[in-house]
């Protein structure tokens, strides 16, 4: 029998990854221009060059190649931002743990009392997963559990991790399955009990999350 050594670092780190929150896109698109004799073109216009040569049918239909329909329309990374913590701020469960996650991976900017920009945000991003998993929102507090186990923009509490961690898993997450499987394992946070973890690891495996498969195959 092999022995399994689990540590919560050795649980999948694609944990906030795994939340289902598509996080919007924070780099701006820069103009794309294209080079021509003497003349420098953005993407939303057609070349002096060609388009003395174009019919007015073939000069809208390249300019349909150019900019597609309903792009002039899209919202902008900023204003997808605004808009997702509009509706975290009305209460919504599922944007507070979106925004939650933002902050956490850096992509919602933040600064220190300094000024300073921070990489990342993991107090903000705690305070949001507090407040959609207040609402039971279950990838939220796993999230949050997730913090309290590793200390991160909380101070570590393996208790209210396990705590965390078991109304997720009571609600099907089944990272949050795999993960109360490692603390019954390890007994960090709460009592040592082998056959939990394995009860967890199974349903987690079931789900086909590989860490659980891979945590059962060890224990055998």
């Amino acid at each position: 029998m092999n022995i399994l050594i689990v540590t919560l670092l050795a649980v999948p780190m694609l944990m906030l990854a795994g939340c289902g929150e598509k996080a919007p896109e924070t780099a701006a698109k820069t103009e794309a221009q294209t080079r021509l004799p003497d003349e420098f073109t953005s993407e939303k216009q057609i070349p002096s060059i060609l388009e003395n040569e174009l019919t007015p049918e073939e000069k809208s239909a390249i300019l349909k190649e150019i900019m597609p329909a309903g792009s002039e329309n899209e919202a902008t990374p900023e204003e997808k931002f605004l808009q997702l913590r509009k509706d975290a701020e009305a209460g919504d469960a599922k944007a507070q743990n979106g925004l939650g996650v933002m902050y956490y991976t850096g992509e919602a900017i933040s600064k220190d009392s300094s000024g300073k920009i921070l990489s990342n945000d993991p107090v903000t991003a705690a305070a949001w997963f507090h407040r959609s998993a207040a609402q039971g929102y279950a990838d939220a507090q796993f999230n949050l559990g997730l913090m309290y186990a590793n200390g991160e923009g909380v101070a570590k509490d393996p208790v209210k991790a396990v705590e965390l961690f078991q109304k997720a898993a009571d609600q099907g997450n089944v990272d949050a399955e795999n993960n109360l499987g490692v603390m019954y394992f390890s007994g960090e946070g709460i009592a040592r009990d082998t056959d939990k973890a394995k009860e967890w690891f199974a349903k987690a495996a079931a789900q086909g999350n590989a860490d659980a498969k891979a945590n059962l195959d060890a224990m055998k």
